[in-house]
């Protein structure tokens, strides 16, 4: 297996890097344009893997529509481009199957399937019930309301939502349970509100009216997910003086909580013409608690600043970390005890709802090495800790292009050796 050994000479976080443009809301985009049926250009579309992805697939569909042949699609290990192009292959006539990794094949399916299957579509499982791989005869959708568990992944929610104006009759969506990523939902609906679709919306109903997309100039912001890591670092450095471009403060993504979450830490954000400069402040935190309901990307880098620091850390609302491209609460806890700290889970149902993290003065054994389990948030997440161990090996390092393909060239111009 391919590995990259990382140290950093020095403790400090000094420079400017640009940061990728946010694939949340570029995936958001494609599908837009794709449902629209018009081939309008979007400025600063990510460069991540799942966009590229998507892009192409969506290609392959719009070329392949109408055919009578069955077309596989395989999305590999993307959870979004799984959930978005069910949705889409639902109106688009003939059979369609669509595949993933053996990863893909363990993340739930059903409550998406089951609500396309009552606005009349036809979605069968071919191996295990409520799971990838899907049989979809696309045609003609006629449903108008129904009620969907957003307990689970706001995805499920998002792709109801993005087809919602092209039915006969709109959609009338009725939010049920507890709702994990509630911020992605609000993403979907203004970028749709934005692309000419219209909606009235209370707290648990959505009411899209039918109608479709038009085309406007867009400019994709910058990632506030991928700022997540470098606030990390900014904690671990002892001087700080840290200009990262392209993100805004009035921002679509719900990530842009950050600065709220690190000045806890003593990380001062400052906004610019140019995106925001983070510089550190005097500051003694002996604890931390979140609740990460709606803003799951960022839990894994703020669980590792706490660790990093060896404070005591609760972090409630993790549950949809399970289903992501890897369990990520158990890479975490297996990652991190490897430093001394002892973490545990709780939760009902055999659901994790909470991660704890215990006081204790993180150990870095020379030559540690961590695991990545095939997971981009986890590699650049534990890369920051080269701040505290002096040099660690990352294993399978090329998992960050998914989201952040530039991720090892922005390190080194911040100063840290991989070799």
């Amino acid at each position: 297996m391919k590995s990259i050994i990382i140290s950093k000479p020095d403790k400090t976080l000094r420079g400017s890097i640009t940061l990728p443009a946010s694939k949340s809301i570029s995936n958001r985009l494609l599908m837009i344009r794709a449902f629209s049926g018009q081939d309008f250009p979007i400025k600063n579309l990510s460069e991540a893997e799942d966009t590229l992805l998507l892009q192409k697939l969506l290609g392959v569909i719009l070329q392949g529509n109408n055919r009578k042949k069955v077309l596989e699609i395989d999305a590999a290990n993307a959870g979004t481009v799984m959930r978005f192009l069910t949705s889409f292959l639902c109106t688009k006539p003939g059979k369609w199957v669509i595949t993933g990794s053996e990863r893909m094949k363990q993340r739930p399916i059903g409550i998406l399937a089951d609500a396309l299957n009552h606005l009349g579509a036809s979605v069968d499982f071919l191996a295990k019930p409520g799971y990838p791989p899907l049989l979809i005869t696309g045609g003609e959708l006629k449903g108008k309301e129904l009620s969907i568990d957003t307990g689970v992944s706001s995805q499920f929610t998002t792709a109801l939502l993005l087809l919602s104006p092209y039915l006969p009759a709109g959609l009338i969506l009725h939010l049920k349970g507890k709702t994990v990523s509630f911020t992605y939902t609000e993403m979907t609906l203004h970028l749709m509100e934005l692309f000419g679709a219209k909606m009235k919306r209370g707290k648990t109903l959505i009411h899209v009216k039918p109608g479709h997309y038009k085309p406007i100039d867009f400019t994709v912001e910058a990632d506030w997910s991928a700022a997540a890591f470098w606030y990390e670092a900014a904690v671990f450095a002892e001087d700080v003086d840290l200009e990262l471009k392209g993100l805004r403060f009035e921002s679509l993504q719900g990530d842009a909580i950050l600065p709220a979450i690190y000045q806890n830490f003593g990380i001062r954000t400052e906004f610019t013409a140019a995106g925001i400069r983070l510089t550190k402040i005097s500051k003694k935190v002996d604890g931390f608690y979140f609740d990460f309901t709606n803003y799951p990307d960022i839990a894994q880098s703020v669980i590792a600043t706490c660790a990093g620091i060896g404070i005591r850390g609760r972090f409630e609302g993790v549950q949809s970390l399970q289903i992501k491209e890897t369990d990520r609460l158990r890479a975490m806890k297996h990652e991190i005890e490897k430093l001394g700290i002892q973490i545990s889970f709780s939760g009902e149902a055999g659901l994790i709802s909470a991660l704890e993290m215990k006081p204790s003065k993180p150990k870095f054994p020379d030559g540690i090495t961590f695991e990545t389990y095939g997971d981009h948030r986890t590699a650049m997440t534990l890369a920051q800790f080269a701040f505290k161990a002096g040099a660690l090996k990352i294993l399978n390092p090329d998992v960050v292009v998914k989201s952040y393909p530039r991720f090892w060239e922005n390190m080194k111009a911040l100063g840290f050796i991989i070799q």
